[in-house]
């Protein structure tokens, strides 16, 4: 009689199952692509809370904690980069690339999802390409101003295309494109401090105009080099005060620079002999960062952009060179062109942007005209609204 039941017993989890909406979210490899994906992921669990959500990024890229650390699941496949200049070393590539659609169609084919959601980075390329093969739909995400080269040939198959900037016509079918915005770091909205109570988290003075200079969870050489050549520039302007996150890989090196500096040791992580400097490898709270600053400094990343945007946060922009297609310049004009931010070239960095900032944040009427241009540009709810997207997708197909 057991034996008779299980098939039964089998049927009715499977029907259980297939009333779930299941959905796969691919990609990563920085900050930019992870914590849009959670929020995509947190707004689709809010809409439907028995969805379920498996992730799919690259082994050893970050990732592979973030997601874990945000309460989901996450398979990592073998992918890695093209090497753009040494185009010889590519063949390894194109191998962990066959592994990985292989591994996409397993992970596809034993969790069976009813739509993919790509948000640009290594693992996008093979599991939204797979899904497209295997007849699931796909929805994509392009953060940027200008679209990547997978996106481009992932928007072949990919039923929608959520974009963050204006005239991305000339890269999409413009019949699938819609205008989302891109999502942010939730706990950054809603914030209930006081821009006093934030500047006094980070032990500076509520009174004092204060610049936030970030360079992403890795850092930004050229920021962190023009500051720490710049030591001197800071102390000489005691009244501005500067948080200042180095990333990981330059912290100990900016240290030492402080210590040669002033000639007395860092005595605690965040203290030094600087008093109206305040210097971090990595901000946790980046709701209290933003509410402290007057003015931003930071790199052209899409999701920074978007949450300048949404905060109101006037910002001076210098792009990296170092990204494809030089899609951080592109991101940066399309802000100054409508005189939402101010641009400083990488190459010039050095030269010019500690006198542009302190320029900038000592003219009140240029930083509540940055701060009213680049608010305009905001597209709140994104998240919510791809979430939208990615439901109506399984409904469809259904």
């Amino acid at each position: 009689m057991q034996s008779l039941n299980r098939p039964r017993t089998e049927s009715k989890n499977k029907r259980q199952m297939d009333n779930k909406p299941r959905i796969i979210i691919s990609g990563g490899g920085t900050g930019g692509h992870i914590f849009p994906a959670v929020s995509i992921a947190n707004a689709i669990k809010e809409l439907c809370p028995d969805a379920e959500i498996l992730f799919v990024g690259a082994e050893g890229r970050m990732e592979m904690q973030r997601v874990p650390d945000a309460g989901y699941n996450i398979i990592g496949l073998p992918v890695a980069g093209f090497d753009r200049k040494h185009l010889w070393k590519n063949f390894a590539v194109l191998l962990k690339l066959l592994r990985s659609q292989w591994k996409a169609r397993s992970i596809i084919k034993k969790f069976r999802p009813q739509v993919a959601v790509g948000v640009g980075g290594y693992a996008s390329g093979p599991t939204l390409k797979t899904a497209g093969m295997m007849g699931i739909p796909t929805l994509i995400q392009e953060q940027n101003s200008y679209a990547g080269v997978t996106n481009k040939l992932l928007a072949r198959k990919a039923r929608k295309i959520c974009v963050a900037y204006e005239g991305m016509e000339k890269f999409f079918p413009a019949e699938k494109i819609i205008m989302t915005g891109n999502p942010v770091r939730q706990n950054l909205l809603g914030h209930s401090a006081s821009h006093e109570e934030s500047v006094g988290f980070f032990g500076l003075n509520p009174a004092k105009k204060t610049i936030l200079i970030l360079g992403g969870s890795l850092g930004a050489r050229t920021i962190n080099q023009t500051l720490t050549a710049g030591l001197e520039i800071i102390r000489a302007n005691p009244d501005i005060q500067f948080i200042w996150q180095t990333g990981k890989i330059y912290i100990e090196q900016i240290r030492e620079a402080i210590t040669t500096a002033t000639g007395e040791p860092v005595r605690h992580p965040h203290v030094n002999a600087i008093p109206n400097l305040y210097v971090t490898d990595f901000i946790k709270d980046m709701a209290n960062a933003y509410a402290a600053a007057d003015l931003v400094i930071s790199r052209a990343g899409a999701g920074s952009i978007s949450e300048f945007c949404l905060l109101h946060k006037p910002v001076i922009l210098v792009p990296s060179p170092n990204v494809a297609e030089d899609h951080q310049t592109k991101n940066a004009l399309a802000l100054v062109n409508k005189d939402a931010a101010i641009y400083v070239k990488d190459a010039e960095a050095r030269e010019k942007l500690l006198p542009t900032a302190l320029a900038t944040i000592a003219d009140a009427g240029k930083l509540k005209s940055l701060s009213e241009n680049i608010a305009r540009l905001a597209l709140p709810d994104s998240a919510a609204v791809i979430a939208k997207e990615v439901l109506k997708l399984i409904d469809n197909k259904e």
